[in-house]
């Protein structure tokens, strides 16, 4: 089958973001557009995954995943089979985040919200940090949770594996990459095949219509993962 996906979009929790991408306005606006699944993916955080996961029950599949900035200031989206999987890494990026204060004022608020749409909390650390792990680190620590890596946007001159590097890592040469929505030529070595690309939603008009599809044999998190593992 063939799914209409967003695969990186961010809520109220990355101070980029809008305070109004709070979990039922994302999940509201994914249904309203008809998408099949979607994966909110805030900077190296995941305390909205699972009151946005709950939301969406049946009506939407919810892949748990982050976008983790490396040591090479390069953006991975990293993706898990469940919730806890992904929890169990954000503590583990927790521990790895730089003691730098976010500045609410400067940066943007940092929300924790409740299924309900209740703040109850706000992340203290500033988020849109380099953490101490190199990308070939990070990849292992994904891996050895079952998870799948897909580098982030690298297309973009900055804060992608192509600007930070100027290489594709072996590791990840098999798997799906993202491009940005605007992009317009596609990086050396990337083909139509092996790309897809999302909105990097941070207000929730740029959340997705029915535009990037995914064809999988059954609509469940591991299919899209696998999908994502290994291009076909």
């Amino acid at each position: 089958m063939n799914i209409a996906v967003d695969l990186h979009i961010h809520s109220a929790l990355s101070p980029c973001a809008d305070d109004d991408m709070t979990p039922n306005n994302i999940v509201n606006m994914a249904i309203l557009k008809k998408l099949d699944a979607i994966a909110v993916t805030d900077h190296n955080s995941c305390d909205n995954a699972e009151a946005i996961v709950k939301l969406a029950g049946s009506q939407l599949i919810v892949v748990p995943g982050m976008e983790v900035e490396t040591k090479e200031e390069v953006h991975v989206l990293c993706y898990f089979e469940d919730v806890d999987k992904l929890l169990d890494f954000g503590e583990l990026i927790r521990t790895k985040l730089p003691s730098v204060a976010n500045i609410p004022q400067i940066f943007g608020n940092q929300l924790i919200i409740d299924e309900n749409d209740q703040i109850i909390g706000e992340r203290e650390e500033l988020l849109i940090s380099s953490i101490d792990l190199s990308i070939d680190q990070t990849i292992d620590e994904v891996y050895s949770r079952g998870g799948v890596l897909v580098p982030a946007h690298i297309d973009r001159s900055s804060y992608s594996v192509i600007s930070q590097l100027g290489f594709i890592p072996e590791n990840l040469k098999n798997g799906m990459i993202e491009i940005s929505r605007d992009c317009n030529i596609l990086p050396l070595g990337c083909t139509a095949q092996n790309t897809f690309y999302s909105s990097d939603a941070h207000h929730l008009w740029d959340i997705l219509e029915r535009e990037t599809f995914f064809r999988i044999d059954k609509l469940s998190v591991l299919c899209i993962l696998r999908g994502l593992e290994k291009a076909k």
